[in-house]
């Protein structure tokens, strides 16, 4: 029993004084880095434009970012904490992904600055190789989870950019236009997925309210197919404008999609069809009590007043 507890506590000395070790191992390394900052960050400067990264940005904005990289990344080994890192990263990554900086030049210039770090330990500690190996052992795992933490967050950043393009596209693809007071015309082109349905119904209860819309053309002469999934979704959106108190004639029914309607039970009835385009705004004009007259006519009239 006295040979556990003195083994326990001949363990839990062992863990302290390495964690003391490391900690001043860490300490030696952070005050080397900061008396070597204008060399190894002019160094790592020089090494991004050999290698050709981040050539969206002139040398003076590579070096200007590369200091404040830097500062960040050592802050990062001296404190422990990423926070502030991850943060930068992110602001970072928002100025240069619309200028087309690509995932691969940002882990490239993490990594190198990795290794610009790494030589400099060597040549400082090359005679002395037990040192050398114990700065190394405590400044890797800082250092892989630094490189981890840039290059995740610039890739979140980076999705989440995609995903503003994709809304954006998504809006110019499925515009509603009012093409008269309280008519809306929403003409569908290409493939319509779930998602892209979800958003196509947001948009036109929008556009409904927005305009005090009373009747909707929907066009899908664009769309080739639909499963069942987006074709309830269509009836869903005529039923929901329907609420809004906003009639749907849809236009430009497929064979294919009509197919579709029918084999998923959709009460027909209760949606308004026209053959095309031209015919489904003929229709909507006469329900909203528009005449159409021709030009001779109006001469005509104008001549006989």
């Amino acid at each position: 029993m006295a040979k556990t507890e003195r083994r326990n506590l001949s363990l839990e000395a062992n863990l302290n004084n390495s964690d003391e070790s490391r900690s001043e191992l860490l300490r030696q390394l952070v005050a080397h880095l900061r008396e070597s900052r204008t060399q190894l960050r002019q160094e790592w400067a020089r090494r991004i434009t050999e290698a050709k990264l981040l050539t969206a940005m002139s040398q003076d904005e590579i070096f200007a970012e590369a200091t404040t990289i830097y500062d960040s990344y050592v802050d990062a080994l001296q404190s422990g904490t990423f926070e502030a890192l991850q943060t930068y990263a992110r602001d970072l990554s928002e100025r240069i992904i619309p200028r087309g900086v690509e995932t691969h030049e940002v882990i490239g210039i993490v990594l190198l600055l990795r290794d610009v770090l790494a030589r400099s330990l060597f040549a400082k500690y090359q005679h002395d190789f037990g040192l050398l190996n114990r700065i190394l052992d405590a400044y890797e795992p800082a250092a892989n989870r630094i490189a981890n933490t840039v290059a995740v967050s610039f890739v979140q950043e980076r999705e989440r950019t995609i995903r503003q393009q994709q809304e954006a596209i998504r809006e110019l693809s499925t515009p509603v236009l009012q093409v008269r007071d309280r008519l809306l015309i929403l003409p569908i082109i290409g493939v319509i997925d779930p998602q892209r349905a979800r958003q196509l119904t947001e948009q036109l209860l929008r556009g409904i309210r927005t305009n005090r819309a009373k009747l909707v053309v929907i066009d899908i002469t664009g769309v080739a197919a639909m499963d069942s999934n987006v074709a309830n979704h269509l009836v869903q959106t005529v039923e929901a404008s329907r609420l809004l108190g906003a009639s749907v004639i849809v236009t430009g029914l497929s064979p294919e999609i009509a197919q579709t309607l029918v084999t998923i039970g959709v009460d027909l009835t209760k949606m308004n069809t026209v053959g095309d385009l031209q015919g489904g705004i003929e229709q909507a004009e006469r329900q909203l009590g528009y005449k159409v007259i021709p030009v001779s006519e109006l001469s005509l009239d104008q001549a006989g007043a």
